[in-house]
């Protein structure tokens, strides 16, 4: 029987620690009979028998009901009686659009029901769109796209107007608008996807304009990958802004589908300039975005009119010493389209204010939030949640968690609903916030990882959460006292059948004696405290990636499993320099990447030797991208605590490393060249003692494979003899069915030395 392959996310993390102190402790129950063990084929995607959590795909809201699609069928949910009503067949649809000559639909998980109270499906397909109606059994609209391959497709669901890409260049409703030469992108993310971006058009609310991105590459450095599937290697090259480099030129262009006319913002010279999160006035006659410097460390609120193209004012300015990193849009209060919430770290996590647009546009200059110093006295904090007579801001939200996500709005109740660290770091967990009197309630059980999705109206979610000991549950919730209406899905542990390792967390204090940082033990499930194991720390150590959570199995990978029921103590930290713990703790790695964080991992080994079933001589390390560099760095650095590493796509030099992020956490080259010099791990290939195996990708376009390469170079200089291997045709990741070669590879390597 085929099974479905579901991919888990993304690749590379890890982790080490100090002083423990255990907290949870996760085991299968012993049975009679012995169970077997689950193989790489059952634990890592695409395998054969890849064992997925069970979920309910594609669940969605359509208005206040939920939509509950499967292959054959979609239903919907009554969120208080949990009542579910056909609404229609698979093939009802199909019989629409085999008459309509278009490709029929293999299963209802992909479609989308935008138009709360229209009985209308929208039917995203290759090279097709399509709107079904389930009442009357017809299509209403096809769009048939260019028989060049499209993409980026965005949908206005309140005008029907449809951009989409063709190559380099836009196009909407059929007509290209744009006529750019190769080197010119238009409609799609720029930026290299930092701050937040993930998408390069933005449709106004009543859809009659669109803004899109247009970048010019033209004077970016290409970076050759060479395609070896041609008889003779073909070049494919990328433009690729390397730290301290040329980047790139991006401008904003505003489009109108009724005139055919094109304005771009009159931003001046875009060169070193960032321009993100965009976002539409209510009334779609001004667009704002979030202007950064090169430097990273000031950004402006910008409002600009939408017809002409003018800046009409900046409203807010950030600055800090180190960085500001704005990823949201604003958001404006469906209730109260003056009034719009602005996320910021300004007070070291971060955090929701509330601006009173007219208040800060009749500001004499823009209100500047300084990071670290006093609250401004324009801006207050939520006490009472009542703002002072002629106060441009509030603090909505304030404590040392953070606001992870905003899920929307109750405007009936003028309620935030959000996701946050609240209850700890290693959590998200569901709250609402009264935007009048600034009371927080939380919205859920306060345990685990949540995954929600807000009704139209905000009056419920479909709460999809884990545990360590919860696989996946899912309910419908109200947000009126977070109260469970209807029960979806309680899923079963994909490893029921199987003898599974054992799983411990813990905190142990930091390199600098005072911070806490959060493990994760994985223990054989045939574990013997008399023995002395072996034990690999996989690690990531980067910003925007936590390892260890309190989610399902506590965030444990599927090779973490494996490797411990082959015999190792599998540990895993998430150290300073890692994500939702606040600003300063990740900022303690500024300007010098991998350094700090080795100190922390290194804590963690210290730990994991005065266990009395680890062997303190065969301590091995793993990590992809980041946790690449975290590896090599760690055997380069502590060639006397590590012995064997498998480092994939690892960043070698942050010089050869992209501008966005490189920048932001190393400055440039050319301003920081001590921390470059110190970081280069080129620089201390002559140290390597241990067993290193170097993993890349052919067609690497995040971590370029001159990494790897000068790395090799380095040490054959140094007379020191790492390993490399290298996957054809992957980029960054290795992906589908030989990502279980990987990880086949990486097991053998830490077999044969360790």
């Amino acid at each position: 029987m085929n099974k479905k392959i579901i991919t888990r996310g993304t690749l590379a993390l890890l982790f080490a620690l100090s002083a423990p102190h255990a907290t949870h402790t996760m085991a299968q129950e012993p049975t009679a009979e012995a169970l077997k063990r689950p193989t790489l084929e059952d634990l890592i995607p695409g395998g054969e028998t890849y064992r997925y959590v069970e979920n309910l795909y594609g669940l969605q809201w359509w208005g206040d009901v939920c939509i509950k699609p499967d292959i054959d069928e979609l239903k919907a949910i009554d969120p208080q009686s949990g009542k579910e009503t056909l609404l229609v067949t698979r093939e009802a649809v199909n019989r629409a659009l085999k008459e309509a000559g278009l490709k029929e639909l293999s299963h209802f998980y992909s479609v989308r029901l935008p138009w709360p109270g229209k009985e209308e499906l929208l039917l995203p397909m290759p090279q097709q769109f399509a709107v079904y109606n389930w009442r009357t059994g017809q299509l209403t609209r096809r769009d048939d796209l260019p028989k060049e391959p499209a993409a980026n497709y965005d949908l206005s669901t309140e005008s029907l107007h449809l951009a989409y890409t063709v190559e380099n260049n836009l196009y909407v409703d059929g007509r290209r608008i744009t006529d750019e030469p190769l080197g010119v992108v238009c409609g799609q993310s720029v930026h290299r996807n930092e701050f937040g971006i993930s998408k390069g058009t933005f449709w106004s609310p009543a859809g009659d304009l669109l803004a899109f991105y247009r970048m010019d590459e033209r004077m970016v450095t290409e970076y050759p990958l060479v395609d070896i599937t041609a008889r003779v290697g073909e070049l494919n090259a990328i433009r690729y802004p390397m730290a301290g480099m040329t980047s790139h030129r991006v401008q904003v262009g505003i489009y109108n589908p009724a005139t055919h006319q094109t304005v771009y913002l009159n931003t001046g010279d875009p060169t070193d300039r960032y321009f993100t999160n965009l976002s539409w006035a209510p009334d779609g006659k001004s667009l704002f975005l979030i202007e950064l410097n090169r430097d990273q460390n000031r950004s402006k609120l910008c409002r600009y009119d939408a017809q002409t193209g003018t800046l009409l004012q900046v409203l807010l300015e950030e600055r800090h010493p180190k960085y500001v990193e704005p990823q949201h849009p604003l958001l404006f209060l469906p209730w109260d389209d003056t009034k719009f919430i602005y996320r910021s770290q300004r007070d070291g996590y971060n955090h929701l204010y509330l601006f009173d647009l007219g208040k800060l546009s009749a500001q004499p200059r823009s209100l500047t939030l300084e990071s670290g110093e006093q609250t401004p006295s324009p801006l207050t904090t939520a006490g009472n949640g009542k703002s002072p007579k002629g106060a441009a801001g509030l603090q909505l939200t304030s404590g040392d968690w953070l606001v992870q996500d905003v899920l929307g709005f109750n405007a009936k109740q003028k309620e935030v609903i959000f996701t946050a660290t609240k209850e700890s770091p290693l959590q998200s967990n569901i709250y609402k916030v009264n935007a009048s009197n600034g009371r927080i309630t939380r919205l859920d059980n306060g345990q685990g990882v949540h995954r929600p999705r807000l009704s139209a109206s905000g009056s419920y979610l479909i709460d999809s959460y884990s545990t360590p000991d919860v696989p996946r549950r899912i309910d419908l919730t109200a947000t009126r006292n977070g109260q469970r209406l209807v029960h979806l899905l309680t899923a079963a542990s994909p490893y029921k059948d199987f003898d599974m390792p054992s799983i411990e967390t813990g905190t142990l204090k930091a390199a600098d004696g005072t911070t806490d940082l959060y493990y994760r033990i994985v223990k054989p499930a045939d574990f013997d405290p008399n023995r002395k194991y072996p034990a690999i720390v996989y690690v990531y150590g980067g910003s925007h990636a936590q390892i260890v959570t309190n989610g399902w199995m506590n965030d444990a990978r599927g090779w973490d499993l494996y490797m411990a029921n082959k015999g190792y103590i599998m540990f895993s930290l998430d150290n300073r320099g890692s994500s939702n713990r606040g600003l300063a703790f990740e900022n303690v790695t500024f300007r010098q990447l991998g350094i700090e964080e080795g100190k922390d991992q290194v804590k963690g080994v210290e730990f994991l030797k005065s266990l009395p079933y680890v062997d303190g001589d065969r301590i091995g390390v793993h990590g992809w991208s980041f946790g690449g560099h975290m590896t090599t760095a760690l055997m380069l650095r502590y060639p006397e605590i590590f012995k064997v590493g498998v480092a994939g796509g690892p960043v070698i030099d942050w010089s050869y490393y992209e501008v966005m992020y490189g920048e932001r956490y190393m400055d440039t080259p050319q301003t920081n060249p001590e921390g470059y010099e110190a970081t280069n791990l080129k620089n201390l290939a002559g140290n390597l003692k241990g067993h290193l195996l170097l993993i890349h990708d052919d067609h690497d376009d995040t971590c370029v494979p001159q990494h790897s390469l000068s790395f090799i170079k380095a040490c054959v200089d140094a007379r020191t003899y790492p390993d490399l291997f290298v996957y054809p045709g992957h980029k960054h990741n290795v992906l589908g069915r030989d990502r279980v070669h990987l990880h086949e590879k990486i097991t053998r390597y830490f077999e044969d030395y360790l």
